[in-house]
């Protein structure tokens, strides 16, 4: 296997660290621990700072700053902590992530869909509904326990250091593990999704030999395996579930046992979740083998839902028409991520429940009770008013065709 050397001096280039800063300014996000922002980097020069950077990076001189924390409640009361890196380490991990991706993105295997180019969670997800169309209707639905924040240095790093051999490379990926602590990578970081693959490729080849007789897909941390529902079946999701134990251990993380399950998809009102949505097996008269039954987790309804209402919320000193243009991003890339499989009723519930909070919020800009239907018609809701009304499904076949999704899809968790 070949190990590429000689990269840090491609890391402290200009060039590499300008595209590694205009790659974050487009993804925006909060300041770091230090509060610069991009407008103050902008202020004062932003060639200033990319100079200073690369001399610190050429004599040696960076150091990572500490990350500043943030709490993302999750369900069952707990939280996911994401690590916000300053700007400045945004753009040296950036740029590190530039240089090494192309070296590892050769090595990934096909069943590993997160953080990678021309991959999408949309694409993860029409490879599960193939796989159980192709009656593999035992499932496997995997939880690696606080995955991102257990993983072991030590072992992260042998697997870097078998494709890397430059030794300031490894060193600034060291710098950037330690600065979380003595385990684990921190989330938000631009480096994190690219270690995580690293850190699971292992498993990913391990599991893809079972091509044909196992459906295996993995978005970073989120992976499910499906096989038949026969006695071999059974002994290949054991097989399967074991070599997930042996390779997340060797790593540092465990199973989460409380969500670990073996599923089979068709008993009744049997299902798994899997980036958002919820897969079922469903019995269809004009098909006799049935179909591959996907929408939008319940919990995400309420997300969404709950959003519009802050939003609205925070809304009250603008017009109706000012406050649904706050809405409208909300709505439109909640129904763009689930607009592929069977939202159609998800969608009619968030649209009714959508109208109905934005027909109350006018109504109380004029201090009257109800929802004003004899006021306004839908008519000035979704034309006058302006409110996100695009909630047709579009069927995912870029996978089939071999065509490249445009953007970046990010998954709903």
């Amino acid at each position: 296997m070949h190990r590429f050397w000689g990269m840090y001096v491609h890391l402290t280039r200009l060039e590499t660290l300008e595209a590694a800063y205009l790659e974050a300014r487009h993804n925006g996000g909060a300041p770091g621990a230090d509060g610069v922002t991009f407008e103050a980097i902008e202020s004062q020069g932003r060639g200033e700072f990319l100079s200073e950077l690369a001399r610190e990076l050429e004599e040696e001189r960076y150091t990572p700053k500490p990350y500043r924390r943030r709490e993302i409640p999750k369900e069952g009361g707990k939280v996911r902590t994401i690590s916000i890196p300053t700007i400045r380490d945004r753009v040296v991990q950036g740029a590190l992530r530039l240089l090494l991706e192309p070296v590892f993105e050769a090595d990934f295997s096909a069943h590993s869909f997160g953080a990678r180019p021309g991959r999408s969670a949309h694409q993860a997800v029409d490879e599960v509904r193939k796989g159980m169309n192709h009656q593999k209707h035992l499932a496997v639905d995997v939880d690696l326990k606080s995955f991102f924040d257990t993983i072991r240095h030590d072992r992260m790093m042998e697997k870097v250091a078998r494709r890397v051999q430059d030794g300031r490379v490894l060193a600034l990926v060291k710098q950037f593990l330690k600065s979380t602590g003595g385990c684990g990578i921190p989330q938000g970081s631009p480096l994190s999704p690219l270690l995580a693959n690293v850190a699971l490729n292992d498993l990913d080849h391990a599991l893809g030999k079972g091509k044909g007789y196992l459906t295996y897909v993995r978005y970073l941390d989120d992976m499910v395996v499906l096989t038949f529902n026969s006695k071999r079946g059974w002994r290949w999701a054991e097989r399967a579930l074991e070599r997930i134990r042996e390779e997340a251990e060797a790593i540092g993380v465990q199973l989460n046992k409380e969500k670990t399950r073996t599923v089979l998809l068709t008993e009744k009102g049997a299902m798994f979740a899997f980036l958002g949505f919820e897969f079922r097996w469903k019995p269809n008269p004009t098909i006799r083998k049935g179909y591959a039954h996907t929408s939008p987790r319940k919990k995400k309804l309420t997300e969404v839902l709950r959003k519009v209402r802050d939003v609205l919320h925070g809304s009250r000193h603008l017009s109706v028409q000012e406050a649904v243009v706050q809405v409208n991003p909300v709505l439109r890339g909640w129904v763009n991520y689930f607009r592929v499989g069977n939202s159609s009723r998800a969608f009619d519930k968030v649209k009714w429940q959508v109208e109905l909070k934005v027909r109350r919020f006018a109504v109380k800009k004029l201090k009257r009770r109800g929802f004003g239907w004899t006021r306004w018609s839908s008519d000035v809701v979704y034309r006058m008013w302006g409110l996100f009304n695009d909630y047709r499904i579009r069927y995912y076949t870029a996978a089939k065709a071999g065509a490249l999704p445009k953007g970046i899809i990010t998954p709903m968790r």
